[in-house]
């Protein structure tokens, strides 16, 4: 039997908190795991607090197989993820030889000063490995079951190129949609919560979509590890769709373009 494997995220930074900054990183992340057979089963936003920054590492990694954090690891006082990480693991955190000899190479690369704010960014918890960062040189680490990436959207896409060959694989979740134009919530409800039951191995989801009165509907999508199970279901989600006088479509994957959530008077 393939062995579950799971992962959480944690994203690090008042500016989350505040608004002042939107967050793209979990769709980044999740979606690189996804091949993995890697799923994402909870995300965390916490502020710059070390003491709650290490509450949540310790309870997410205990919980999870993997565990991801970005931001809060750039040169600013403010930047205090790797001290987290340290205090988390019980480990001490001291400048890295080789952190420091990457980022000392690049700095010169470009002509700028490699001052003591910039040098922080090369201290890392005791007995981590380092993450590449192709993008801007500055290394992210592993420790543990904790991956420790930067905040910068650009920045987390280059840093997950070196983190599939340490991941152990699971069971890959495959999903089917089935699209109703002018199909309703409220009219399949009670039969969706069923099918829901009857196929308890299975994620199903209802996802509406409402551009104009012309043009709304819903798309049920199914998610699930066993390919014969997500046949038989598709094939009981379109008879659920033609009960209503409605041609079905059926889609591999999630299609949930126009999906936006259901609008007053519609369902």
């Amino acid at each position: 039997m393939t062995e579950t494997i799971t992962a959480a995220i944690c994203l690090i930074g008042d500016e989350l908190l505040s608004g002042r900054t939107r967050d793209i990183n979990v769709q980044s992340i999740a979606g690189f795991l996804a091949p993995y057979g890697v799923p994402v089963r909870e995300v965390r936003i916490v502020p710059d607090e070390q003491d709650t920054i290490v509450a949540a590492v310790n309870a997410l990694r205990a919980a999870y197989t993997y565990v991801f954090t970005t931001g809060g690891i750039g040169p600013t006082h403010d930047d205090i993820t790797a001290d987290a990480i340290a205090a988390a693991f019980g480990v001490s955190i001291g400048e890295h030889p080789e952190a420091l000899k990457i980022l000392a190479e690049r700095y010169a690369a470009v002509d700028t000063e490699f001052t003591s704010a910039r040098r922080r960014m090369a201290r890392i918890p005791d007995g981590a490995s380092l993450i590449a960062n192709p993008v801007s040189g500055a290394p992210g680490f592993q420790t543990g079951n904790v991956f420790t990436l930067a905040g910068v959207p650009k920045i987390v896409v280059g840093m997950l190129g070196d983190i599939g060959h340490r991941l152990k694989t699971g069971a890959v979740v495959q999903s089917v949609t089935v699209r109703g134009a002018g199909l309703r919530e409220g009219d399949i409800a009670e039969a969706l919560g069923a099918l829901a039951v009857a196929y308890e191995g299975l994620s199903l989801g209802s996802y509406p979509w409402f551009r104009t009165v012309q043009d709304h509907g819903v798309a049920l999508v199914a998610r699930g590890t066993d390919p014969s199970q997500l046949d038989a279901v598709a094939l009981e989600l379109e008879n659920l769709v033609k009960t209503h006088g409605i041609e079905p479509v059926r889609l591999a994957g999630d299609d949930l373009a126009g999906s936006g959530g259901p609008r007053p008077g519609i369902d």
